[in-house]
């Protein structure tokens, strides 16, 4: 159940974003949650903290999708004969989180929260393209986030 995290500090901004990227003890926490729920064990990531320009030119060129956006998750696919026990990368916009944080009416820590487990369910093979799939997903994160008494993010206000 433990994380093996990559943390990698790349944005450089207004110092307010910058001091709300949640530590790599907090990271840790979350990711070790979402592993013991789920029964994995020693499950390595990458956690890039990125400003909107790297987000949005990642977004675009692997998404087609011209715009920052809040977490990124690129999975990794060893060759079948080999195993390893890593995951991917996640690429988090620190802008972008703080911006829907404050549209959602949610603390910033919270919707990174959410955003870090949602990106190691994608990283795991989890997917919201059709109802059903987003219906497990959701109702998985929602889930999680309760372990770490975070209210569900999905509820409306």
């Amino acid at each position: 159940m433990t994380a093996l995290i990559d943390f990698q500090m790349a944005y450089e901004g207004d110092a307010g974003i910058a001091a709300s990227i949640p530590e790599p003890q907090v990271l840790q926490k979350w990711a070790d949650t979402v592993f013991l729920l789920l029964d994995l064990f020693d499950q390595e990531f990458t956690a890039r903290f990125v400003g909107d320009d790297e987000s949005r030119n990642l977004n675009h060129q692997y998404r087609g999708k011209d715009k920052p956006t809040n977490v990124l998750s690129f999975p990794f696919e060893s060759p079948p004969e080999i195993e390893m026990p890593l995951l991917g990368d996640l690429v988090i916009c620190a802008p972008v989180i703080c911006r829907e944080a404050a549209e959602q009416g949610k603390t910033v820590e919270n919707h990174y929260a959410h955003m870090i487990v949602h990106g190691i369910l994608h990283l795991l093979g989890y997917d919201h393209i059709d109802d059903a799939e987003a219906q497990e997903m959701e109702a998985l994160e929602i889930r999680i986030l309760a372990e770490l008494g975070i209210d569900d993010p999905y509820q409306d206000d």
